[in-house]
């Protein structure tokens, strides 16, 4: 799943009227929610604060979005589409206008708010995010570079280190790769090592 870093702001001016892009990450609807209305407070002399988000934390899926007085479909269905076409999720989204006194047209409208939109999102920066399991591997000291490169070249990342008589790795794969991934190292290590799966 795919998601932003953290909160990311654009400001845009098309034909005086001046656009202003919010993105941030939410975790369920209250936090977009909760977004938006701060978004509107700060902005309540604006014209215009359209709104959409997309939230899926496994459990609630939902999917809202508002013109706030923009003709329909113009400015919150713009937002939305950039927030889908971008593939992600648990993200919300508001565009503040300030009117200049020339009107956009619809597809004036479109082409900002999707522009304004996209740039807060960029600003924001995307991350992926995925479920991971771990397991433990332990072996000589004399493996140490064979099972580290393993496991950085498989993607994976070492999560904890223990060194006594033998070194221990936690390692964090994502979700269905542990087992491709302990065969692995069975392999490169002639079964040198020893394996435990954690829950």
């Amino acid at each position: 799943m795919k998601t932003l870093k953290g909160p990311g702001t654009a400001r845009l001016v098309v034909k005086k009227s001046v656009f202003i892009g919010y993105a941030s990450p939410a975790k369920n609807e209250e936090e977009a929610k909760a977004f938006i209305t701060k978004i509107k407070a700060h902005h309540s002399d604006a014209n215009h604060n359209v709104s959409a988000y997309v939230i899926n934390d496994g459990r609630n899926f939902a999917v809202r979005y508002d013109d706030d007085g923009e003709p329909k479909g113009s400015a919150g269905k713009s937002v939305l589409k950039v927030i889908q076409n971008k593939g992600l999720s648990n993200v919300v989204v508001v565009v503040t206008r300030y009117f200049g006194g020339i009107k956009l047209g619809y597809g004036g409208l479109v082409k900002a708010y999707s522009e304004a939109a996209s740039l807060a999102i960029e600003n924001a920066g995307i991350v992926e995010v995925y479920e991971t399991e771990r397991f433990q591997v332990t072996f000589p000291y004399s493996l140490f570079h064979t099972v580290r490169e393993t496991i950085e070249k498989a993607g994976a990342r070492v999560v904890g280190e223990d060194y006594s008589n033998n070194v221990t790795f936690t390692v964090e794969v994502r979700k269905g790769e542990a087992e491709g991934l302990m065969e692995l190292l069975r392999e490169r290590t002639r079964g040198r090592v020893r394996l435990g799966a954690l829950s």
